[in-house]
């Protein structure tokens, strides 16, 4: 591929391919996929990687809000889309465009039963999510009786899906909260069915969980950061690829005298002669303040160069001291070799912050 020119995100849907079809192997034949494309597909875009999974036979797909899910449907993407977080203000829009709402609590059901009533919908399909550890959306098991009282007083709506998500998949030294939690699901999900005169669907992984509670597969699975190519452990990620690698250039290198200062607020100083080299690309494009100073690297040549004073709007600037490199020289941000978990590290800070942060206004490449 030829070197870039400009700051661009190349994504490699080979390796999106490779991700996809890994994950899948994990899953008995039956069981079905969801692919998470949420936050412009965690930082690449969301109608590109929607549309390519659907060639590949993806079963669902999820987002975060109904707007994603409207972008989806107007790019094309006829599959079933969940709404993990829908606001009441939209539903009328949510029904328009045939997405499907996650259901979480008595206000957001009694609003949608309401609008799904008077839009004269039928069987409507509907996900309920409960709460079993993560407390953060979902109802609680002692709902159940209420949740099969609405939703029997009604023709509008169908429950298709009922889910849960797991807190702590990745870390096995809470393997102990994560059984309890799938046990937990269980009980309800047999309590709701129980009542109900039909089966629906029953998930609850996502990626870590895919990779490390095969009990808990059930009849569908949700994968979100490993489609991007990151399991959450040194194991996983050897057998997954990043799909996406940040580039830009070198736009001038600058001969740094002791004592004189790089940046805004002078906030590194030189001790000696060095050379830094300035990029086109700054926080607002996703490299965040807590970068510089010490924190972060970008590598030309091969070789680390370290972020030196703030990151700036739209530049930050190197240490090149030590590097063979000139101006209009491609570097790398972050890749499948230098991986976004890597500079990630740098400032604590986890890779799914630093790949949905790259902005909208930095130019994609599609690697097809």
């Amino acid at each position: 591929m030829p070197e870039a020119r400009e700051t661009v995100l190349e994504i490699d849907f080979k390796a999106l391919k490779h991700n996809f079809e890994y994950l899948k192997s994990e899953l008995l034949n039956n069981t079905r996929f969801l692919a998470v494309v949420k936050a412009f597909g965690y930082g690449s875009d969301s109608c590109e990687i929607a549309n390519y999974l659907q060639k590949l036979g993806t079963d669902y797909f999820a987002v975060a809000y109904i707007n994603e899910g409207v972008a989806l449907r107007k790019a094309g993407i006829i599959k079933p889309i969940l709404v993990l977080h829908p606001q009441a203000v939209n539903l009328k829009t949510l029904i328009a465009y045939s997405l499907e709402p996650s259901l979480y609590n008595a206000k957001i059901l009694k609003e949608f039963i309401t609008i799904a009533s008077a839009e004269k919908q039928n069987n409507y399909p509907i996900h309920i999510k409960f709460n079993t550890g993560l407390n953060r959306l979902g109802f609680r098991e002692n709902e159940i009786d209420y949740i099969t009282s609405e939703v029997e007083k009604t023709d509008a709506i169908k429950i298709v899906s009922i889910f849960s998500h797991l807190a702590a998949s990745e870390d096995l030294n809470e393997k102990e909260f994560t059984l309890n939690q799938i046990a937990n699901f269980n009980t309800i999900s047999k309590n709701l069915i129980d009542k109900l005169t039909y089966q629906p669907l029953l998930h609850m992984c996502n990626t870590s969980g895919i990779l490390n509670y095969p009990e808990a597969h059930f009849d569908m699975v949700r994968a979100g950061i490993g489609l991007y190519g990151f399991g959450n452990s040194e194991k996983e990620n050897k057998n997954l690829i990043p799909i996406a690698t940040l580039k830009t250039v070198i736009s001038q290198i600058h001969n740094i005298e002791k004592g004189e200062s790089v940046g805004y607020n002078r906030a590194f100083k030189s001790n000696s002669f060095l050379k830094t080299a300035t990029l086109p690309i700054g926080h607002a494009d996703g490299i965040g303040r807590q970068y510089g100073n010490g924190k972060g690297f970008v590598t030309i040549r091969g070789q680390q160069a370290p972020i030196v004073g703030n990151v700036c709007m739209d530049m930050i600037m190197v240490n090149v001291s030590n590097v063979d490199c000139k101006e209009g020289d491609e570097v790398i941000i972050f890749g499948k070799d230098i991986t976004a978990e890597q500079l990630a590290d740098t400032t604590n800070t986890i890779p799914y912050e630093l790949i949905t942060s790259v902005s909208q206004r930095v130019k994609r490449i599609f690697l097809k």
